[in-house]
């Protein structure tokens, strides 16, 4: 793609997120998610392979039926209250709908099909910024709404969709669609606590964002995309290979690593709640991601395949890692002894 374009794409993107994130009016906000839908749409499309034109057309569908209901949400709540105040949603109707746009908007269960499609049809890169980037005005428009919305529909689509996430990615080979269920199951663990304490969820965004970006940037710089082929990965790159191990199970969530931070806070705080038993099925299910990402970090360290593979061992290089995936893997690993400072920053 001309660098120009990039640049200019980019920018969009990073404009709709900010007009979306900064808007107290609707309408404001609609537009920013808007302008994000068209800007990551050449990103999706750019290889001009058929299944990257698939994924943009489905991406583009859903997006802009779920902007509809957005905006659909948001006429009815000003028709009954007279009020485009993003924080007075109010009226119990357009606050279903809203919980319905949200959910098909970051791929929550039952509104989940498009995502493993879109991500396996779009190159690495833009995969990260559909796991990361593109999720962060809905989850700012839940978190300006929270106080409106249902809790016990939240609770509901959030075990559905760590259930599901889990499940679905148990039996896949592409990397990308198991990265997918992988975002699924996490964004059901942000949803559960989004009505009784927001700010954990942003911390568990953040700290998601950190480990999913340092997994897109290390398989992007090793060039694995299959199960297959990051098996015969270790001989290129050993020393970011085995951080990788490190941050996949960070990822899933293990005590000592960085990970384990967020699903910590949530579970102590739904126990606070009086919703132990939503904790303690939610850890359960959790056990179900669990399984494909010790998978993957069993793919990722192994030095001699179960099975013959038809993959040639690739060759050791000597080319000097990003500085970035460095910071961003320590952090995905270490940042775990912030936990008793986190109750004094939220």
């Amino acid at each position: 793609m001309n660098p120009q374009a990039n640049l200019i794409f980019i920018t969009s993107l990073l404009l709709g997120t900010t007009i979306t994130i900064s808007s107290h009016h609707w309408v404001m906000a609609w537009t920013g998610l808007e302008i994000n839908t068209l800007a990551i749409l050449p990103l999706i499309s750019k290889s001009h392979h058929p299944r990257a034109i698939e994924a943009a057309t489905k991406y583009f569908l859903t997006q802009a039926a779920a902007s509809a209901l957005v905006l659909f949400s948001s006429m009815t709540n000003a028709w009954q209250t007279g009020q485009w105040d993003i924080t007075q949603l109010s009226h119990p109707t357009s606050c279903l709908i809203f919980t319905s746009a949200v959910a098909m908007k970051l791929g929550l269960v039952p509104f989940h099909f498009w995502f493993p499609e879109v991500l396996q049809g779009s190159p690495l890169t833009t995969g990260l910024l559909l796991s990361t980037i593109m999720k962060l005005p809905p989850i700012a428009l839940l978190y300006m709404t929270s106080p409106s919305l249902n809790p016990t529909l939240l609770t509901i689509l959030a075990i559905l969709s760590t259930a599901l996430g889990g499940w679905m990615g148990l039996n896949q080979t592409q990397i990308r669609k198991i990265l997918a269920f992988s975002s699924i199951s996490h964004l059901g663990w942000m949803t559960i606590i989004i009505a009784y304490n927001p700010k954990l969820t942003l911390l568990s965004f953040y700290l998601y964002a950190v480990m999913t970006t340092a997994v897109f940037l290390t398989l992007n710089t090793i060039k694995v995309l299959k199960l297959s082929t990051l098996m015969t990965s270790w001989t290129k790159t050993p020393p970011l290979n085995a951080m990788l191990l490190l941050t996949l199970l960070s990822l899933a969530g293990l005590p000592p690593l960085t990970g384990f931070l967020p699903k910590w806070l949530i579970i102590q705080e739904l126990t606070k709640q009086d919703m132990a038993l939503a904790a303690t099925l939610i850890s359960l299910l959790s056990l179900l991601s669990l399984f494909f990402y010790l998978r993957l970090a069993y793919c990722t360290t192994i030095t001699l395949p179960p099975h013959t593979t038809n993959h040639m061992k690739q060759w050791r290089t000597d080319k000097p890692t990003n500085v970035l995936i460095a910071i961003l893997t320590t952090m995905s690993i270490t940042l775990l002894p912030l936990a008793p400072t986190i109750p004094t920053l939220i």
